[in-house]
């Protein structure tokens, strides 16, 4: 056999997924959760399957349009578009059309994914800013679920303030443990949010209480070790199921 034939592999199909397949692993706790405890809390109905799919096919879609954003080489990412483009527009028809009522989120999503664009465009995507505005847009899909219901969104509110703490304290945190290692302001400023998430929390419901003093104490403790990026993920995947599991029992 000649070395042209031996050398003439096919790409192997685990390099052609990630070409499909985001490097943002923690991304996708915060878009599941707050679909979850949504759903959990008013009753699947039928339009929450696809609204799911065009939530999650959503994000991809967005993640590489910001990339054609961020490069701007639209065309290296042209397979990417065209593949969650198709997928995303009809599942997002079929929940518009279950429940119009929908459209009148598409303002704030808007606004908040030009934030996301703008970032993108000065190629500064891991601003806290941007950061904090990604946390918004998936907290706000608890409304989103609840409106698919025909439930009251008073009755997901207290779930929402939750959540919200968590994920901008999990923002706050994470960055102290990697991209913002050493700097003293980010641990202060994590630390002194986790402490005003814990008193808000237990306003919300006592048995709140104890997680969030448990995530205070990540804050102030687990930044002083060096932990590696994975393991940081898997403490983050434990505490997202406390924080899951505690907000369906108490709210």
């Amino acid at each position: 056999m000649s070395t042209a034939v031996r050398t003439a592999r096919p790409v192997p199909s685990r390099r052609r997924l990630r070409r499909f397949v985001p490097p943002q692993h923690g991304a996708w706790a915060m878009l599941l959760l707050p679909y979850t405890v949504g759903v959990a809390l008013v009753g699947p109905r039928w339009p929450h399957l696809p609204l799911l799919g065009a939530w999650l096919t959503g994000y991809l879609l967005s993640y590489y349009v910001f990339q054609a954003v961020k490069t701007r080489r639209p065309g290296r990412f042209a397979d990417q578009l065209l593949a969650y483009g198709l997928v995303t527009a009809p599942l997002a028809a079929a929940v518009l059309i279950a429940r119009p009522a929908l459209l009148w989120y598409a303002p704030a999503y808007a606004l908040l994914l030009a934030v996301n664009g703008w970032y993108a465009w000065r190629r500064r995507e891991r601003a806290l800013v941007n950061d904090l505005v990604s946390v918004v847009q998936s907290c706000l899909l608890v409304f989103v679920v609840a409106t698919v219901a025909a439930a009251p969104l008073a009755d997901v509110a207290p779930a929402f303030l939750a959540l919200l703490l968590y994920l901008v304290g999990t923002v706050l945190y994470v960055k102290t443990m990697i991209r913002e290692r050493g700097d003293a302001g980010y641990r202060r400023l994590s630390v002194g949010f986790h402490l005003l998430a814990a008193v808000l929390a237990t306003w919300l419901h006592l048995l709140l209480t104890p997680v969030f003093l448990l995530l205070l104490a990540r804050a102030v403790l687990l930044p002083a070790r060096r932990l590696r990026p994975a393991q940081v993920g898997v403490i983050e995947i434990v505490c997202s199921l406390l924080v899951l599991a505690v907000v369906l029992v108490a709210l």
